[in-house]
């Protein structure tokens, strides 16, 4: 009795031939896969429209599908239709201005120099903050530091009372 494994065969649809191409499971694993990951791309950015039960007539060539759609390729250097500019004149930019990030960077320049007045190791603390930029306990600096945590977490508590002032909060 044969192996069912050895009886199977693996084809590649051609769409534009409408034929089925005989190929190995290697070759048709790798060719299928490809064609997936274009799937789900152009599916999440609303460009493909195939319907479940003709995806094994997908081979990633989205440009001549007849399922393929428009999706969100829209330019926004194309003039809009009153003619009065494009569409990227009237998205806002998001990104914070440059005197946003030059006050920001004086404060914290403010911040640094309040909190190395405050205490004497202040850049070894500066240093772990920097080290641990997911965040950092106060337990693990006082250790770091060879304080006691209680002692470390009240002069962080004064500390940034202080440091709330020069922020102006």
């Amino acid at each position: 009795m044969q192996n069912k494994d050895n009886q199977k065969t693996y084809f590649i649809y051609v769409r534009s031939t409408g034929e089925k191409v005989p190929v190995t499971k290697a070759q048709h694993d790798s060719f299928y896969r490809e064609a997936s990951r274009i799937r789900d791309k152009e599916q999440n950015h609303g460009r493909c429209m195939c319907p479940y039960r003709f995806i094994w007539k997908c081979d990633g060539d989205c440009i001549g599908c007849e399922y393929h759609a428009a999706g969100d390729t829209t330019s926004l250097d194309q003039p809009l239709p009153d003619g009065e500019g494009t569409l990227g004149d009237y998205i806002p930019d998001d990104s914070p201005s440059i005197e946003d990030v030059v006050a920001d960077c004086q404060l914290l320049a403010q911040l640094i120099d309040k909190l190395r007045q405050l205490d004497p190791e202040a850049d070894t603390i500066i240093q772990l903050w920097k080290d641990h930029p997911e965040g950092i306990s106060d337990r693990k600096i006082a250790e770091a530091l060879g304080r006691p945590q209680r002692t470390f977490a009240d002069q962080m508590k004064k500390y940034r009372t202080e440091l709330r002032k020069v922020r102006g909060y």
